[in-house]
């Protein structure tokens, strides 16, 4: 059954070229990682070029993102918790965001990013804190940007072997999340520092 969706997902987008990247991803039936990671591969069969591939994958990242914020915002907590489910989000995964959100502020929209599972429950204790949407949107992309670089470039490289991707990538996974800690580690200590120079 799953294998038959993923498929049929695949299909979808093979036919819609970089739209079918975009609508992939704004609808995320499959992870992130495979949506680009297939764009990757149709790079290399010439089908899509390098910079649409990502230019469309970044697109429909964001868009997701920002359905998510939405949903934080206008649903809140008691709607995340009732439909959560429906949008492939554990309550743990989103307590634990909430929790990262709450204590490390903005800088963990972009942080996040690099968590898998997380990266996508981040965005929804950003919108039930109301935080403001330009901020939003610039660390959201600024997070996605490298992701999608990073699974297109590999995708490309395996080529018909893209599914296994999960192998390639996890020692950039470890490099990706130490930077995101690095990041906001930055972050507190810029925000600490501008509050005792402020006193």
């Amino acid at each position: 059954m799953l294998k038959d969706i993923i498929h049929s997902a695949l299909v979808f987008i093979e036919n819609l070229g970089v739209w079918g990247i975009l609508l992939g991803l704004m609808l995320e039936v499959i992870p992130s990682e495979l949506v680009l990671s297939f764009g990757g591969y149709l790079v290399s069969q010439g089908q899509v070029t390098f910079i649409g591939a990502i230019i469309f994958g970044t697109i429909g990242c964001v868009i997701q993102q920002i359905i998510l914020y939405w949903v934080g915002r206008y649903g809140g907590r008691p709607f995340v918790e009732k439909y959560g489910k429906y949008l492939a989000l554990k309550k743990k995964y989103i307590d634990m965001a909430e929790g990262w959100f709450n204590r490390y502020g903005p800088i963990m929209v972009f942080a996040a990013r690099f968590v898998p599972v997380v990266r996508q429950a981040i965005s929804i204790p950003a919108g039930m804190a109301k935080m403001p949407m330009l901020h939003f949107l610039f660390y959201t992309t600024l997070g996605t940007i490298p992701w999608a670089i990073l699974f297109v470039y590999l995708g490309e490289k395996l080529g018909s072997n893209w599914e296994q991707i999960d192998e390639l990538a996890a020692p950039f996974m470890k490099y990706f999340i130490i930077g995101a800690v690095v990041a906001v580690v930055l972050y507190v200590a810029w925000k600490l520092f501008n509050r005792k120079k402020s006193k």
